[in-house]
């Protein structure tokens, strides 16, 4: 990146993958390295920042996207994808000059885990991966009438979408709720098509009567099959972390 010009500026964006790769784009395209990029969400304005907001452009995003592909490979892609989900501060900055550098050395970017910010998009992604790949087991639907299913989870990191997609291919005419209380975010799906929208004002019905019935059977069935003597916390927290029990039916 030595022909890159680190400018003392600030680019906010949309906070949404597309509003990334717009402005990628446009970086590319300059030469330019700001001093942070950030979501326009959770800029606080200051006197000493020089703010510059980046439309999103889905042009330039498809363009950003099919390159990334074509040029660095699908390894890259999954890799930037999956880094932009984990909850890390300056994760944009690092995913922009690790895309930057892979556009120069090609798909042997991945290999060059010595430099720095490299190393971070990495385990950015390992992290938000890994958080995904757990909650895939450990996610609950419960009714809640007409047909519609629900499940609340608590995660580190933004992967409401993979997750959704997921349990999409899984079951893939049934309605169903994914809420993210942390983020305060739904993925409704409908047997058809899905979004993510705000959960501010939307209301969950309240569980169904048979499904009152079939929670109170698998609790006892988990009881039943329990051996008090053998019970170890420790290991049950390394298996199942404790964050995640609040999400649970049953009670670790």
């Amino acid at each position: 990146m030595s022909n890159w010009k680190l400018i003392n500026k600030t680019y906010l964006y949309d906070g949404t993958f597309d509003g990334f790769l717009s402005l990628v784009f446009d970086c590319y395209v300059a030469k330019t390295l700001p001093e942070q990029i950030i979501s326009e969400a959770e800029y606080s304005p200051n006197f000493l920042d020089h703010p510059l907001f980046i439309q999103t452009d889905s042009e330039k995003a498809k363009r950003v996207f099919a390159g990334i592909e074509k040029n660095i490979g699908y390894t890259t892609l999954y890799n930037t994808y999956y880094s932009f989900l984990c909850d890390e501060k300056n994760k944009e900055v690092n995913l922009l000059k690790y895309l930057c550098d892979g556009f120069q050395f090609g798909p042997k970017i991945n290999n060059r885990l010595t430099i720095p910010y490299i190393f971070k998009v990495m385990n950015m992604k390992k992290r938000s991966f890994g958080e995904c790949h757990r909650l895939k087991g450990l996610l609950r639907f419960q009714e809640v009438g007409n047909n519609l299913y629900y499940a609340s989870i608590h995660p580190d990191n933004n992967i409401i979408e993979p997750l959704g997609h997921h349990f999409i291919h899984r079951l893939p005419t049934q309605n169903f709720i994914i809420h993210d209380k942390i983020r305060n975010i739904c993925l409704l799906y409908n047997g058809k098509e899905y979004k993510i929208v705000d959960a501010t004002h939307l209301k969950i019905p309240a569980i169904s009567v048979e499904e009152q019935k079939y929670q109170e059977l698998w609790k006892l069935f988990f009881k039943t099959i329990a051996i008090s003597e053998r019970k170890n916390p420790r290991c049950q927290m390394q298996c199942m972390p404790k964050k995640y029990w609040k999400d649970l039916i049953e009670e670790p």
